[in-house]
């Protein structure tokens, strides 16, 4: 089942087993049942500390749980945790043998004693790079708690239970049977989701902060190269961030990072996130800036946290990125996750042999339009313009592939479903000066990316676009306040460039610092 190059490295990693492991399937006679024994077999033979029995009686064939001997296994895989999700094995083997997991004591502590009985099925699929994350989160609070488990089910091979759920959109997560979730969550989120009284400790526990030198506020390119910048410097530095590494997470394939020929979003956002911890960086993670009020000489600015927590700061660098922009027409909101789609890596297989439409004519629309060719019955492509705005050779070998059509002058107007899901795609043709309706089950949006810059509206100045106005050295229009990345005017919004800018605005920021006298 495992290649020889993947035997020595898994055997590399079952060598930290410090306790015994057992697996514990529940087959049946299909093939995909045979592939996952012989999966498992191969684990055995790798340790002398993991064991394979075959006598389970989950529900879900085949499936298997892990978990230590003698001991119901809390963590279990309802399909072969193959692709993305072959790491989810690897932690959940080394977690579950006493290998000490990547978290902070604190947050291993608060998760210990959550009281309760918590449930969670994780519908993934294996070409997902948003779904292992949620899975290994779970799947580590279900060793540290007892009160946890957690199974991962992979939508493609249970496709019966996925109709029935209406699932449309990966990872799903449920708990204790209702939904709970959908995307990408880290253990701190889902932590604050089941904590009741998490968001009020964590707003107390911002606020006694004392002041920085230098706030950054957003966790992607940008906001990671200017920590690193200014924690160099010696000053007091913090970061707060929705999440760290930002729209690079969302981001599969990377090619064009120089040095590097090629890595994948959550990958590089990891070694973003370390990097950053290598250094005396104060990240204060989940959460969201709200308001800024400017400082000045001999006055602090003040950020505004919508959990309703104030910090402040000598200088501040925004760099909050941007997020997938949406068609903004009636139906679209509503089918949001049934239907309507942003990630075709995360979400096409989900719509294997159905008709989908993908909205967007660029480089990102095209490439989604071809991923999705290979999974699904039939494509319709739409683009308002009058032609593809695609490099060449995408158009090329999208036009080559005999289940795509493409319609240019297509203004989408409106999101249709039957209540539960989507059903169909009104657009305006715009050449004919006619309405026309597709009758389809997916919507892939690929538009372009909206700044997040709505809460800074009225304390900075922001171009026509909502984008923050910046010069040469990342400086906005108020004093002390500098910014970098896809929320600023600089053009071409890629990630080694926010990254520079990242650079150029810290630079910035303690050039002013000193400059100031602040």
């Amino acid at each position: 089942m495992l290649d020889t190059a993947i035997k020595t490295q898994l055997k590399t990693y079952l060598d930290k087993l410090v306790r015994p492991v057992e697996l514990v399937a529940s087959l049946d006679d299909s093939a995909k049942a045979g592939e996952m024994y012989a999966l498992l077999q191969d684990i055995a033979a790798l340790s002398d500390k993991v064991t394979v029995r075959t006598d389970g009686q989950a529900q879900r064939r085949p499936s298997f749980a892990l978990g230590r001997p003698g001991e119901a296994g809390r963590i279990e895989f309802a399909g072969i945790p193959l692709g993305h999700e072959f790491s989810s094995l690897v932690l959940a083997l080394l977690q579950t043998g006493g290998h000490p997991p990547k978290l902070e004591a604190e947050t291993q502590e608060r998760i210990r004693q959550l009281p309760g009985t918590f449930r969670f099925e994780i519908f993934v699929s294996l070409t997902c790079h948003n779904c292992p994350e949620v899975v290994q989160a779970l799947n580590l609070m279900s060793v540290l708690n007892p009160g946890f488990s957690s199974v991962m089910i992979d939508g493609g091979m249970f496709q019966d239970e996925v109709a029935a759920r209406q699932i449309m959109g990966v990872p799903a997560v449920f708990l204790n049977g209702e939904p709970f979730g959908q995307g990408r969550m880290s253990v701190e989120e889902i932590l604050a989701k089941v904590d009741s009284g998490a968001a009020a400790h964590a707003a107390d526990r911002i606020a006694e902060k004392a002041p920085f030198d230098v706030l950054i506020i957003g966790g992607g390119a940008a906001g990671a190269s200017a920590a690193i910048y200014a924690a160099r410097k010696g000053i007091r530095t913090g970061v707060v961030a929705d999440r760290f590494g930002g729209q690079v997470l969302d981001t599969l394939a990377i090619e064009n990072f120089i040095s590097v020929p090629e890595t994948e979003g959550p990958k590089l956002a990891m070694a973003l996130e370390q990097h950053v911890k290598a250094y005396d960086v104060d990240i204060i993670n989940l959460q969201r800036a709200a308001g800024l009020q400017a400082g000045g000489p001999g006055k602090l600015a003040e950020v505004r946290l919508e959990s309703g927590a104030v910090l402040k700061s000598r200088a501040v660098i925004i760099a909050t990125g941007a997020r997938w922009r949406e068609m903004e027409v009636p139906g679209e909101q509503r089918y949001r996750g049934k239907g309507v789609a942003y990630c075709p890596h995360c979400d096409g297989p989900l719509f294997k042999g159905k008709r989908v439409a993908v909205v967007g004519g660029g480089n990102s629309g095209v490439e989604a339009a071809i991923d999705l060719a290979g999974i699904v019955a039939h494509v319709t492509l739409l683009e308002f313009g009058a032609q593809l705005r695609a490099d060449a050779v995408l158009q090329r070998k999208l036009r080559s592939l005999d289940n795509v059509t493409v319609i240019t002058q297509a203004q989408t107007t409106e999101v249709l479903g039957d209540g539960s899901k989507v059903n169909g795609l009104v657009y305006r043709d715009l050449g004919q000066e006619q309405t026309r309706t597709l009758e389809l089950e997916g919507i892939f949006v690929q538009i372009g990316l909206l700044p997040n810059t709505d809460w800074l509206k009225g304390s900075i100045d922001l171009s026509e676009r909502g984008e923050i106005e910046v010069d040469a050295r990342g400086q906005t229009s108020a004093e002390g306040v500098f910014a970098a990345g896809d929320a600023t005017t600089v053009p071409y919004k890629q990630i080694i460039i926010a990254m520079g800018e990242g650079a150029k605005a810290s630079l910035g920021a303690f050039d002013y610092l000193i400059r100031s006298g602040q």
